[in-house]
């Protein structure tokens, strides 16, 4: 299979078919140093490509494609200009050209020609682009982060609200742009032609009609009810609804982990907004104060279990689909996105720095592997192509293999 964008695609499933058969065995873990790495993808032909980037406000990223069993580079693109730092994204579109964007620029390159650059666009606004999706026809549609960034502290008064990009797939052309209503930290999600970001107060939803982006009139679903909570995060498009994570603020103080980082006073929750109604449905994680996550939860629909979790206080929990009645919950310093095997339920996670399988019907152990990334990882697992065990993990300080002996 391939693995053409994070999270799996524009609705952030998370989800790979089949199963990796963790449970009884043993996992061991390759891990190669690679500052600073955000992202493994794949393409259809089994090749694997890193992203990686500098530090400091004229950052510039690049691609590596590397072998997907011993991680070494094969290839290299040139230096990316970048821009402000927060973590970007890449993917490989229909026709297989990669698409990147990271800081304030985005960039087309060709795999089969040494990763060489075919395209470039300068994006609007002299701030981080927190990666992209793409629409039913092929459109990507990035949007600038206006969050705090380390170093850089940005209160809820000051946050501008945030400008959608539509870039056309061949040229990275400007299409269109529109500001939405709300300041938006959270990384976009998208079903074919709609977009749904998650704004600091209320998950919004924008419509592509080929031309040009419309806000939806009819659907703001306002999420922020109660005194010390603060925003959301990406959002998982599953089961009828949209399913994030709130009290985000602080994660910029992240100091190797997110562990006792979380500076909101309301309990972390998870949320729920029904696609058709706009109807919010909260659920307390662990209902301690100090919550805080970066990343999205994960749903389970066949099991019909979302699993959730506070990386301030180090707890994950599974919640049951229609009620959001708690299953389970466990003491963990998880703090990734995350990987769920569809067909076993086995559910990648992190714990500080060992990786964990868990059962995620129960929150059962199947297996735990150690790493030398050195830190709590906050950024994006992957599977590994047809024909090389195993999957993927990503830390600011390198990447890992994890494979099933």
């Amino acid at each position: 299979m391939s693995w053409r964008f994070e999270d799996g695609g524009p609705r952030r499933g998370q989800t790979v078919p089949g199963g990796l058969g963790a449970r009884g065995r043993a996992l061991s873990a390759l891990t190669r140093t690679a500052p600073v790495t955000t992202m493994v993808v794949g393409d259809e032909r089994g090749r694997i490509f890193l992203l990686r980037h500098t530090a400091g406000d004229g950052a510039v990223s690049f691609v590596e494609r590397i072998d997907p069993a011993t991680l070494d580079p094969i290839e290299r693109s040139p230096d990316l200009p970048g821009g402000p730092v927060w973590p970007g994204g890449l993917g490989v579109l229909d026709g297989g050209r990669i698409a990147v964007v990271f800081g304030c620029h985005a960039h087309l390159l060709d795999p089969d020609d040494g990763l060489a650059v075919v395209a470039a666009c300068s994006l609007p606004r002299d701030r981080p682009y927190n990666s992209f999706v793409v629409l039913g026809d092929g459109h990507l549609v990035t949007k600038d982060f206006a969050g705090s960034r380390p170093g850089v502290r940005v209160n809820a008064g000051e946050r501008e609200p945030s400008g959608l990009v539509v870039l056309d797939p061949s040229s990275l052309t400007i299409v269109d742009r529109l500001v939405v209503a709300e300041p938006s930290i959270a990384r976009l999600s998208a079903d074919g032609d709609d977009v749904y970001v998650v704004g600091d107060t209320s998950l919004l939803r924008v419509r592509w009609d080929g031309r040009r982006l419309q806000a939806d009139p009819g659907f703001r679903a306002e999420y922020r009810s109660l005194e010390g909570q603060t925003y959301g995060w990406d959002c998982v498009l599953a089961a009828g609804a949209a399913w994030f994570l709130d009290d985000g603020d602080g994660s910029e103080g992240f100091a190797g982990t997110l562990r006792g980082r979380g500076i909101s006073t309301a309990p972390l929750h998870l949320i729920r907004v029904d696609l058709a109604t706009g109807e919010v449905r909260l659920a307390e994680v662990c209902g301690r104060p100090g919550g805080l996550v970066a990343n999205p939860p994960v749903v389970d629909e066949r099991r019909g279990v979302v699993v959730a979790y506070d990386s301030g206080n180090g707890v994950i929990a599974g919640f049951d689909v229609a009620t959001l009645e708690r299953r389970w919950q466990r003491d963990q310093d998880h703090a990734s996105h995350l990987l769920l095997y569809e067909r076993t339920g086995e559910l990648v996670t992190g714990d500080h720095t060992d990786v964990v399988v868990l059962d995620a019907s129960t929150g059962e152990e199947l297996g735990r592997t150690a790493t030398e990334l050195g830190v709590q990882s906050v950024l994006f697992p992957a599977p590994a192509p047809d024909g090389v065990d195993g999957f993927y993990v990503c830390s600011l300080l390198g990447v890992c293999r994890v494979s099933v002996a």
